[in-house]
């Protein structure tokens, strides 16, 4: 094995704590509701860290190493107008605020809303299988990592029995995510992912900053420029060669982020679990901050294996390294396992221990949240609207226990058996369009357009899930196959919203209530929005700010728009310049390395400010699920289209 005994030690202790928040988490569940969606009582921080971890899980940094080792530091040029279009979805409460307003606690529950309990029935079955499909590969992807970065025998002996290591180490991640949820649902699932993603923030600078000390910007510049030169890793504008992560492949993803917001339900009870809708907007506003250090994580760790694989100065670990890798037989093992094999080599006793941590964690999360979401949208979404009647608490909770159980069985046999023939990312963004090719259009127009018909959206659906379903087969059956899992997702999207929009205006006879639906007028529900300013606010509309807001509340918005705002003003000016003028890869790298350290600095102060605000979230969280009195027909029932 490649730790040593204070490694394990550091693993062992971190994943202890998680245990021992579990245990404080199983006597606050008494409701369904807590156990869907922690009693509607999680404050902002709190729903910004923990969501941070379960969006990044361990097969998502393997997958984003994949992604930035061949695209280097030129996909985040591109990124950097992303990130308005993150804040502008973010601080405007896109989809998420009115999404709280309906109280809803699954997406499938507004849609029967917004359009009928046959729709909703169909949307569950389908976000159900398309989210089953893209978890499917994670328990293999995470076991792979743990094999060959602990250096695990590749099988054992058990009474003379050979026993290969694989699915063992599959089985023990997944039964642990299991006892994570059958012990509090998504009170659990909060609570793990706020000390998770706590740890995963301190994780991500230890390693960052280790890493620039291990490798200097000298050797780094020497490694990118044995790139080819329209495939380069610094300069964006001179990428044509690269493949598949390209700036096509970005733009799509800027259309996929305003189009698929909160589509993809693998962090369903996420959704639903803050205390108010301005509290998950803020939320939303302090995940764009949250993401800033994992973000540079992301992008640093595989430039800087890169350069070791690339630098004459590190051949030594290069070479022990492609021998590893040369032993694998399967392409696509090779590609994920790269990254985590250079640092397995070079990370120090004690670090390794850290990262081990991170990914375990990493993958926990994920697992906890993933198996909770597509179990629960199986019973409320597709088993109990058949019933006549609600089931009772305990029986209901039951249920869904044992639908988290089916969900690790079939990702299992799935991990076990399906042959990955693509990138990570790839596969994601085709098997999620299967839902989110045509949801996001049902989504957005169910919510924000009053003529939007269910006759469109039972089309809408089809005709992206069979778009994506066909990305699936042609891209597993045909090695290379010209279109890959990001364009058939581009496809998807745009005939599902051209299909909704002129079928709503073709069959529309009515106009919908959407106030009813949002509980707004007349039909507003006390308490649900807490009044700040009660004159307009003019001046701060067009920032998004409301009455709800306080004076921190504009200072974070003020924060996130400024450090938005300054990387979009560099990229414009910076484009500009490219354009009319040749830039040496020296004036490229000496940008990165100004950005990489200007990020870190600020990074520091992000995960200082997050984890104090989270420690008091925290405890809020627990005084009010130990003092609220609960309302046992909040199940997700839909009666005269309300919660």
């Amino acid at each position: 094995m490649n730790l040593t005994f204070i490694d394990w030690f550091i693993v062992v202790f971190f994943i202890s704590i998680l245990f021992v928040v579990v245990r404080i988490s199983k006597n606050l569940v008494k409701s369904v509701a807590d156990f869907l969606s922690a009693g509607r009582s999680a404050g902002r921080y709190m729903l910004a860290i923990s969501q941070g971890i379960v969006v990044v899980g361990a097969i998502t940094i393997v997958g984003q190493w994949e992604v930035n080792y061949v695209a280097g530091f030129t996909l985040q040029w591109w990124q950097f107008t992303m990130a308005l279009i993150y804040v502008a979805v973010t601080v405007s409460g896109w989809v998420i605020y009115r999404f709280r307003q309906t109280r809803a606690l699954t997406i499938a529950q507004f849609l029967e809303m917004r359009y009928n309990k046959k729709f909703r029935i169909f949307a569950g079955i389908l976000a159900f299988i398309s989210g089953i499909l893209n978890y499917g590969i994670f328990p293999m992807v995470t076991a792979n990592f743990l094999i060959y970065f602990i250096g695990l025998p590749e099988s054992f002996y058990v009474l003379g029995v050979t026993v290969s290591t694989f699915p063992v180490v599959m089985i023990a991640l997944l039964m642990v995510a299991l006892y994570f949820v059958f012990s509090g649902g998504q009170i659990a699932a909060l609570f793990t992912d706020f000390i998770q993603g706590a740890f995963g923030n301190i994780a991500f600078l230890i390693i960052i900053i280790f890493s620039l000390y291990y490798v200097n910007w000298d050797q780094i510049f020497q490694a990118v420029q044995t790139a080819p030169p329209d495939a380069s890793l610094i300069n964006p504008f001179k990428t044509s060669h690269t493949r598949d992560f390209n700036f096509w492949y970005f733009l799509i993803g800027v259309v996929g982020v305003v189009y698929t917001k909160l589509s993809w339900q693998g962090q369903q009870g996420f959704n639903s679990s803050a205390k108010s809708a301005h509290e998950a907007k803020m939320g939303e506003v302090l995940g764009n901050l949250r993401n800033i250090p994992r973000f540079l994580f992301m992008l640093l760790i595989p430039i800087v294996a890169y350069t070791i694989m690339h630098n004459p100065d590190f051949s030594t670990i290069a070479d022990k390294v492609q021998i590893i890798l040369n032993n694998m037989n399967d392409v696509a093992l090779q590609n994920q396992l790269r990254t985590p094999l250079v640092l397995s080599d070079i990370l120090p006793p004690g670090l390794q221990g850290i990262f081990l941590v991170l990914m375990l964690m990493a993958a926990f999360s994920t697992d906890v949240s993933y198996m909770h979401s597509w179990g629960s949208i199986f019973i409320q979404d597709v088993v109990l609207p058949f019933r006549g009647k609600p089931l009772e608490p305990e029986e209901h909770i039951k249920i869904l226990k044992m639908s988290t159980v089916g969900v690790a069985i079939f990702i299992f046999f799935f991990s076990l058996f399906f042959p990955l023939k693509q990138y990570i990312y790839l596969y994601f963004a085709v098997t999620g369009a299967i839902f989110t090719g045509g949801a996001g259009a049902v989504i957005i127009g169910g919510l924000y357009w009053k003529k939007g018909t269910t006759q469109a959206a039972w089309s809408s659906l089809v005709i992206g899930s069979i778009i994506a379903v066909s990305g699936i087969i042609l891209n597993q059956v045909y090695e290379n196959f010209p279109i890959n899992g990001q364009y058939f997702w581009a496809i998807a999207m745009g005939a599902s919203s051209l299909v909704y929009v002129v079928l709503s205006l073709l069959t529309n006879k009515k106009d919908y209530n959407l106030d009813k639906m949002l509980h707004r007028g007349k039909y507003s529900i006390k308490d649900e929005m807490v009044i700040v300013n009660t004159e307009p606010l003019k001046g701060w509309r067009i920032l998004g700010i409301g009455k709800e807001f306080t004076k921190g509340d504009k200072f974070i918005y003020i924060f996130a728009y400024t450090w938005t705002f300054l990387w979009v003003i560099i990229f414009i000016i910076g484009t500009i310049y490219n354009l009319s003028t040749e830039v040496s890869n020296l004036a490229w790298i000496t940008f990165w390395k100004i950005y990489v350290y200007i990020t870190l600095f600020v990074s520091v102060i992000i995960v200082v400010w997050f984890i104090i605000g989270g420690i008091k979230d925290f405890k809020n969280m627990i005084y009010k699920l130990k003092t609220s009195i609960r309302d046992h027909s909040d199940d997700g029932t839909v009666v005269n289209n309300k919660n």
